[in-house]
C-alpha cells in the first residue's frame, strides 16, 4: 500500500467492473439489477456512507485501522495519497441493518508507521473511500494519518514570583511541541488546581486576578497528549503582606511629677503584621511630646476666726481652714490644728469650771464671818506649788540634754560586706562591741569627731511614698532611748523614726524593694568624704562623690543586686531586662550631687537594633521609665558601654536597664557553661548540665552558687553566644561521646529551649541535663574513667558555640563500689579464721597483705580475716587490684598446700573471678 505496484494493482482491478457490466446480456443484467436493487435499497440512489474514515494518530509503532461503511454499494475501495490501495490489503464484510433489513458493506485497511514515514508530500498522509453502485460512485472525506509525539522540554517554564496581597498572579507556560497539540493543566502543591482558583487563558497562562494568602504555594504546568505527559519546573509563588501600623495607644502619664516633662504613646506593626517577607512599617513606633505636670501645692492655713465668747467651761475658741491655698495635686495638708482653745479667765478657773469670784472661799464660815489670814495662806500655797513644779521640769530637761549629748555618738551598729573594706574612701563609723566580725574594722576605737550619725528612715519623704516599709534585709539599726526627732537630717519629718533592733513590721506592710531573690549585697557607712560601694562578683558598684553627703553626717548605704524575670515583671510587650535589678538606698538618703551607679548588661548594643531605657520600680512593683538612653534627658544621664553602663542618679530606688528590639537582628549575649557531677541515683551514671544565662557576672554567680551546692564542677571555660530576637529556638546537642565507655540515656541527645524561655528568661537559671552511664568493664567499674565529648549550643539559623568537655570521673560509691565477691570473701574468711598448726591462719594473711601491725586488734574480732579483707578493700578502692590479693594467696599456698586443699580452691575461685572481670 502506498507503493507503485499496489497502485497498478488497484488500477487494473477496479476498471474491470464497468467492463463486465457492459458485456453481460440484457436479461442477465436486468435480473442482476433487480436483485441488487432488492438487496441494497430502492433504485436511483448513489452509495451513501454510513461511516467515513476519521483522522488517526500512530502511537509509537502500533498501526492504525481506517474504517468505511456505505449503502447501497457493490464495492468499496480505499485510495491513499491519490493511489488505489491493492484489493488484497482490504478487509471487507457485509451485514444487514436489523432496523431496515438493508445490507451495509464495510471495508477496513491498516496503515503502518513505516508507510507514513516513507511518504513525502506537500501535505499529511491521507486516505479516502470510493464506493460503487449500479448508478455510479461516491467518495468519502479525506482522513489524515499522523505520527503522534510530545517533546520533553517546555518552550517556556513558569517563573516564581512574590506578589502583594490582593495583587495579580500571572504564570506563563508554553508546552512542548507535540502531535496532537498538548493540553495544559495547572497543579498547586502537586494537586490539580480547582476551577475557581484561577483563570487559564488560551495561551496557557494562569491568571489569579486577586491574590490571597492561601494562593501561596508551588505551581507546576502539566502538558499531556495521547503519547505522554510532561511537567514543567516548579514555580514558587509567595503572597506577602506589608506591615501596617496599629492605632496609637493613649498618651502615657507625664514622666515628671512636677513641671515640664515628656509623655509618649506607641503603636505596633501588627495591623497587619509583616508576613512572608513583607516590609516592616515605615516610621517610628513611639511618639513623644512635651507635657506639663501640675506641681503639688501644699496646703496653707487661712486666718483665724475671732475668739468666741467665754463659755461656761472657762474657755473660748477660734478656728481656721486649710484654704490658703488648698492642697492640690498631692500636696501636703496643713500642719497644726484647725481649732484652738484658750482659758478666758486668766487661769482663775476652779476645778468644777466656776470662776473664783463666784466660788465661796474655803475659809469663810457659813454665817459670813471668816478669817482674813486663812485666805492669804491659800494663795501662798498655790504659788509655791507652781514654782516647785517649774523647777522640777527644768531640771529634768537639763538632765535629758546632758544624757543625750553623752550618748549621741554611740547610736548605730553598722554591718558591711567584709570584702568591701578596701574599696571605700575615708569615712566615719561607730562600734558598739569589740570583736564582732560582722562590723567594719570592729577592733578599731570609735571616732568621736562626728557629731551625728543617721540611720535610715524607713519611708520616703516625698508626697507619694509616705508608707512605712520594712528595713533592708539584714540591716541592723539601733535607736537611742533619748533620741530626739530633730537630730534627723534636714528635710525629714520629725515623725519618721528609725526602727529599733529586733523590731519587725507586720506581714501586711510591704518590703521597700519587694521579694529579694538574691543575697548579693554590700553595706557601708559613708560620710562627707564619699566612697565607692562594690558588690563582689557582680560587676555592680555605687560611687558617692566627695561632698555628696553633708558635713558631720553619715548614712548607712546599701546596694542589693537581684535578677529579674522579664515575662512576669515587665508584663506584656517586647521589652526585656538587659541588666540585673540594682537597688541602692536608704530611701531617705539626701545627696547634694548625683551618685554613679555602674551595672553590667548583656545587650549587643547597636544603635539601630535596640531602644534602651532605664527604668525604676514603683511602690506597686511596676516599672516606670526614667529615661531613654538614645534620647536627651535632663533628669538622668546614662553612659552605655559594650558590656556595662554608668548612670547618674539623684534618687534612691531599684533600677534596671531594659531593651526593646527594633528588628530581628537585635541580639543579647548568653554565657554558656558546662558543669558535671556523679548521678546520685545511679552509681554508674554521670550528669552533664549545660547552662545558658545572660552574660552578666551576677547571672553566672547564681549558677556557680547552685552548682557548688550540688557538688558540681566546671568542665570547660564559659563561652559567649549571640542570641538573636528572631523567634527561633536554641538547641543543645551532645556529640562525640566515646561509645566504648559511655552510653547516653534515651531522649537526651538533643534538647531544645523555646525562644521565650531564652529571650524573656522564664526559667532561671536556664539549664538542660544529659544523663550518661558508664559501660561496666573491669577497668571502668572499679577505677576512674575518662569522659570526652562535645556540646554544641546553637540557635536555629543562627550562631553556634562548641563546649569541649574532657574530664576524669572518679570511681563510684555505694553498693556498686569495688569489693571482693561475697562468695570468695566468705571462703577466704572460713579458710584463714580457723587455727592451723603450720601457722597458715589469718596472721599469715595479714602479713602478706602488709597489715600485720597490732595483730591484737584483729584477734579480738570474731572473724579476723574478714576485718583484714575490709581494710584491704579500702586500700584498693582506687586501683581495684584483685591481682595483689591473688598473688598473696598464691604465696601462702606455696608455703605448704596439699592438693585439693581449701586454699587452692580459694585461689582458683579468685583467679576465675579476676578473669571474668
Amino acid at each position: 500500500m502506498g507503493c507503485r505496484s499496489s497502485g497498478r494493482c488497484a488500477t487494473s482491478a477496479v476498471p474491470l467492473l464497468p467492463l463486465l457490466v457492459l458485456l453481460l446480456p440484457a436479461t442477465a443484467l436486468g435480473r442482476g439489477v433487480r436483485g441488487e436493487s432488492q438487496q441494497h435499497g430502492p433504485s436511483g440512489t448513489l452509495p451513501r456512507f454510513v461511516e467515513e474514515p476519521v483522522d488517526a494518530y500512530i502511537i509509537k509503532s502500533n498501526p492504525i485501522k481506517l474504517r468505511c461503511q456505505a449503502r447501497p454499494a457493490l464495492q468499496i475501495f480505499f485510495k491513499c495519497n491519490g493511489e488505489w490501495v491493492h484489493q488484497s490489503q482490504h478487509t471487507s464484510r457485509e451485514h444487514t441493518d436489523l432496523g431496515t433489513g438493508l445490507k451495509i458493506r464495510e471495508v477496513m485497511i491498516n496503515v503502518s508507521r513505516q508507510q507514513v514515514e516513507d511518504f513525502h508530500g506537500p501535505e499529511d498522509y491521507w486516505c479516502l473511500c470510493v464506493a460503487w453502485s449500479h448508478l455510479g460512485t461516491s467518495k468519502s472525506r479525506k482522513a489524515s494519518v499522523r505520527i503522534a509525539y510530545l517533546r520533553k522540554n517546555f518552550e517556556q517554564d513558569p517563573q516564581g514570583s512574590e506578589v502583594p496581597l490582593s495583587g495579580m498572579i500571572v504564570l506563563h507556560c508554553r508546552p512542548p511541541d507535540g502531535v496532537p497539540v498538548a493540553q495544559v493543566e495547572w497543579l498547586k502543591n502537586d494537586e490539580l488546581l480547582s476551577a475557581g482558583s484561577g483563570d487559564t487563558k488560551g495561551d496557557h497562562r494562569l491568571v489569579i486576578s486577586q491574590a490571597h494568602l492561601s494562593d501561596s504555594g508551588n505551581y507546576t504546568c502539566v502538558a499531556s497528549n495521547i503519547v505522554a505527559k510532561r511537567r514543567s519546573a516548579t514555580a514558587a509563588v509567595a503572597v506577602y503582606v506589608n506591615g501596617g501600623w496599629s492605632s496609637w495607644s493613649d498618651w502615657s502619664a507625664c514622666n515628671v511629677r512636677c513641671g515640664r516633662g515628656v509623655h509618649k504613646r506607641s503603636r505596633t506593626c501588627t495591623n497587619p503584621a509583616p508576613l512572608n517577607g513583607g516590609s516592616f512599617c515605615d516610621g517610628a513606633s513611639v511618639q513623644k511630646s512635651a507635657c506639663m505636670a501640675p506641681c503639688p501645692v501644699d496646703g496653707g492655713w487661712g486666718a483665724w476666726t475671732e475668739w468666741s465668747a467665754c463659755g461656761g467651761d472657762c474657755e473660748r475658741r477660734r478656728s481656721r481652714e486649710c484654704t490658703a491655698p488648698q492642697p492640690k495635686h498631692g500636696g501636703r495638708l496643713c500642719d497644726g490644728v484647725a481649732l484652738a482653745t484658750d482659758n478666758c479667765t486668766g487661769d482663775l478657773c476652779t476645778q468644777n469650771g466656776k470662776l473664783l469670784r463666784d466660788a465661796k472661799p474655803q475659809g469663810v464660815l457659813e454665817n459670813g464671818v471668816g478669817s482674813v489670814g486663812g485666805g492669804g495662806g491659800s494663795d501662798v500655797a498655790l504659788y509655791s506649788g507652781l514654782a516647785a513644779g517649774a523647777a522640777t521640769v527644768a531640771l529634768l530637761i537639763v538632765g535629758v540634754t546632758v544624757y543625750r549629748r553623752s550618748r549621741s555618738d554611740y547610736g548605730v551598729d553598722v554591718i558591711d560586706s567584709s570584702a568591701l573594706a578596701g574599696g571605700f574612701q575615708s569615712f566615719n563609723f561607730k562600734t558598739s562591741r569589740q570583736g564582732n566580725s560582722l562590723l567594719i574594722h570592729s577592733s578599731l576605737q570609735p571616732d568621736l569627731s562626728v557629731s551625728r550619725t543617721y540611720t535610715s528612715p524607713m519611708c520616703f519623704h516625698d508626697a507619694m511614698d509616705k508608707e512605712l516599709l520594712d528595713p533592708l534585709p539584714d540591716l541592723k539599726i539601733k535607736e537611742d532611748p533619748d533620741f530626739h526627732p530633730q537630730t534627723f537630717p534636714r528635710g525629714l519629718s520629725p515623725d519618721y523614726r528609725a526602727v529599733v533592733v529586733g523590731a519587725t513590721l507586720s506581714r501586711g506592710e510591704r518590703n521597700l524593694f519587694g521579694p529579694v531573690r538574691s543575697r548579693h549585697k554590700a553595706t557601708a557607712v559613708l560620710g562627707h568624704a564619699g566612697g565607692r560601694l562594690v558588690v563582689p562578683n557582680t560587676g555592680v558598684s555605687l560611687l558617692v562623690p566627695v561632698g555628696g553627703i553633708a558635713q558631720d553626717t553619715t548614712w548607712e548605704t546599701t546596694v542589693i543586686v537581684n535578677q529579674e524575670d522579664s515575662s512576669s515583671t515587665l508584663g506584656e510587650g517586647s521589652e526585656i531586662f538587659l541588666s540585673p535589678a540594682v537597688t541602692y538606698g536608704p530611701p531617705g538618703l539626701e545627696l547634694s550631687c548625683p551618685v554613679v551607679l555602674s551595672m553590667p548588661h548583656c545587650a549587643e548594643a547597636a544603635a539601630d537594633h535596640w531602644i534602651t531605657r532605664l527604668k525604676r520600680q514603683t511602690q506597686d512593683r511596676k516599672w516606670e521609665e526614667v529615661m531613654c538612653v538614645q534620647e536627651e534627658c535632663t533628669s538622668s544621664y546614662c553612659l552605655l558601654e559594650p558590656q556595662r553602663c554608668h548612670v547618674l542618679l539623684e534618687r534612691p530606688g531599684r533600677y534596671a536597664l531594659v531593651g526593646e528590639p527594633l528588628r530581628p537582628h537585635a541580639a543579647k549575649r548568653l554565657r554558656l557553661a558546662a558543669f558535671g557531677s556523679p548521678d546520685t541515683a545511679d552509681p554508674m551514671g554521670f550528669i552533664l548540665r549545660v547552662y545558658c544565662v545572660d552574660d552578666t557576672p551576677h547571672a553566672f554567680q547564681e549558677v556557680t552558687a547552685f552548682e557548688r551546692a550540688q557538688g558540681g564542677r566546671l568542665l570547660e571555660e564559659p563561652k559567649v553566644l549571640s542570641f538573636r530576637g528572631n523567634a527561633l529556638s536554641l538547641q543543645v546537642n551532645i556529640q562525640d561521646v566515646l561509645q566504648m565507655l559511655w552510653n547516653i540515656k534515651p531522649f537526651t541527645t538533643c534538647q531544645e529551649f523555646s525562644f521565650c524561655q531564652v529571650w524573656w528568661g522564664k526559667q532561671r537559671p536556664l539549664q538542660c541535663a544529659f544523663s550518661l552511664e558508664r559501660i561496666s568493664t573491669s577497668s571502668s567499674s572499679s577505677s576512674s574513667s575518662h569522659l570526652s565529648c562535645k556540646i554544641s549550643v546553637r540557635q536555629v539559623q543562627g550562631d553556634e558555640q562548641i563546649l569541649q568537655v574532657y574530664t576524669t570521673v572518679q570511681p563510684e560509691a555505694g553498693s556498686r563500689a569495688f569489693k571482693i565477691p561475697l562468695s570468695i570473701r566468705q571462703r577466704i574468711s572460713a579458710t584463714f579464721d580457723g587455727s592451723n598448726a603450720k601457722g597458715k591462719d589469718w596472721r599469715l594473711l595479714a602479713q602478706k597483705l602488709d597489715v600485720d601491725r597490732n595483730l591484737a586488734y584483729f584477734a579480738r574480732h570474731e572473724s579476723p580475716a574478714s576485718v583484714i579483707l575490709s581494710l584491704w578493700e579500702a586500700q584498693q578502692q582506687d586501683s581495684a587490684d584483685l591481682d595483689s590479693l591473688a598473688s598473696a594467696l598464691e604465696e601462702i599456698g606455696r608455703v605448704q598446700s596439699p592438693p585439693g586443699s581449701a586454699g587452692n580452691d580459694v585461689r582458683g575461685s579468685l583467679n576465675s573471678a579476676r578473669t571474668a572481670d
